[in-house]
């Protein structure tokens, strides 16, 4: 879908503090942001705060967020009772470097609700959760290698990126692809140490990872890899990976990161998946930062320290700090079994009436995602597996006009990223976002 230069203008205009910002900011970071995953169209949209399922931009635009912070905010906005909790916090301070109580009760919220967490432990971010789990499964195994599934995104660790961003060539995909780091410079040794598996591939599991099984510690898994596509877990496949893990004695670690918000349990839970560890983050913040690992309690015993040094040592200066301790309680004490039905109600009814649309066009489109989840793709067939998940530049070209399409309708939608729902929208939201692609395929089919 070509925009009409008179359209683009009227677009510039429509956000030209943003520009005047953007250009303040090349002058001070290397591309003009500090995170290579914000958008720009040509630069970013600059926010001047949030509330509810809304953003309200510098220039005084008002979106309807299906980004939420790539899924951290699952209540929207300047949630109140968080914000309360937070403000009266600060009065008494916003870390130190002894304990608070406010750590215990937030992991004793989540060693209940999800069954893998038997023991947990706090950093500061995602990309950390992964990298400590990894670690804490080489300490327990004596083995260095791990295994992942390819095109999915477990944060910025060297071992953890290896696979992330695979390429067919320019006859097609290979066979089985080749691991190759992820960034120039990075040590070639990585890709000894990193098997990529298919995911949904049941027949190649086995021969992936019997072939390194001695040197193989864990095998990295996002029980639905956002990034990949979205796309769902077949049962067969689950299985499988449980039962060759268990045979070789090679650990799981569910990376539920983003896809904690499935279910009240977590993901690995809803999927059947029985992982000896797992991350969190995102939404067990409350909208600040935070990650966790969890897990058996003898897998995680090798980051205790009771009678000599640990076999993993594990410290941060904002691991555990109050503020996200207390963010995260109340946030997470808000998301009741009822609160998960809602947004899955509320997911469902978006994904089968984008679903309805998308047949009642005849267009080459499909839907993936779960409960508060879903992604858009410009594939006749949904993806089973990332390389069906691959979009082309043409495919990327035409997400690009989805995503303009949406924010010329009030819509802010991630682009190659999983769009999602929060307990602050309502109906009417839904039906806003069902219009927005009705239009839009309109749109295509006549052009």
């Amino acid at each position: 879908m070509l925009v009409h230069p008179k359209d683009e203008m009227r677009q510039l205009a429509a956000r030209n503090k943003s520009r005047i910002l953007f250009h303040r900011a090349k002058a001070v970071f290397p591309d003009g942001t500090t995170r290579v995953t914000v958008e720009r169209d040509p630069f970013p949209i600059y926010i001047q705060g949030g509330e509810g399922a809304h953003l309200l931009d510098v220039d005084g635009n008002r979106f309807l967020d299906l980004n939420n912070n790539f899924t951290t905010l699952i209540h929207g906005h300047a949630f109140a009772p968080v914000c309360d909790a937070v403000s009266k916090l600060l009065h008494s301070g916003t870390c130190f470097a002894n304990p608070t109580e406010h750590e215990i009760a937030l992991a004793e919220l989540l060693t209940a609700r999800i069954p893998a967490m038997e023991r947990v432990r706090f950093v500061n971010s995602g990309t950390e959760a992964v990298m400590f789990a990894i670690k804490a499964a080489r300490a327990f195994t004596g083995r260095h290698a791990i295994a992942r599934i390819e095109g999915a995104y477990h944060g910025a660790y060297d071992w953890a990126e290896v696979g992330q961003n695979l390429v067919p060539g320019a006859e097609g995909w290979e066979p089985s692809a080749v691991a190759a780091p992820a960034y120039r410079g990075a040590p070639p040794s990585l890709a000894e140490e990193v098997h990529l598996l298919r995911f949904n591939d049941v027949n190649g599991l086995d021969e992936r990872l019997g072939a390194s099984r001695d040197r193989i510690a864990c095998i990295v898994i996002d029980p639905m890899p956002s990034r990949a596509g979205l796309m769902h877990p077949e049962p067969t496949f689950i299985e499988a990976l449980c039962k060759i893990a268990r045979k070789y004695g090679i650990l799981i670690i569910s990376d539920e990161v983003l896809n904690l918000r499935q279910s009240y349990a977590g993901a690995s839970a809803r999927y059947g998946l029985t992982p000896d560890l797992i991350t969190a983050g995102k939404i067990i913040g409350g909208g600040f930062p935070i990650g966790a690992i969890g897990g058996r309690e003898e897998v995680m015993r090798v980051f205790g320290a009771d009678h000599a040094k640990p076999l993993l040592p594990q410290g941060g200066t904002f691991s555990a700090n109050p503020v996200s301790m207390v963010a995260g309680r109340v946030a997470m004490e808000a998301m009741t079994q009822e609160a998960f039905n809602r947004l899955e109600e509320m997911g469902d009814r978006l994904r089968s009436g984008l679903k309805a649309i998308i047949a009642r066009y005849d267009a080459d489109f499909s839907v993936t995602g779960a409960a508060s989840l879903f992604r858009i793709h410009p594939k006749r067939r949904a993806p089973i597996e990332f390389r069906d998940a691959y979009q082309g530049a043409c495919e990327a070209a035409v997400m690009r006009g989805l995503s303009s399409h949406f924010l010329e309708m009030g819509i802010l939608l991630p682009m190659g990223a999983a769009a999602c729902l929060s307990t602050a929208m309502v109906d009417s939201d839904i039906d806003l976002i069902l219009e927005a692609f009705d239009a839009f395929l309109a749109l295509e089919v006549r052009s």
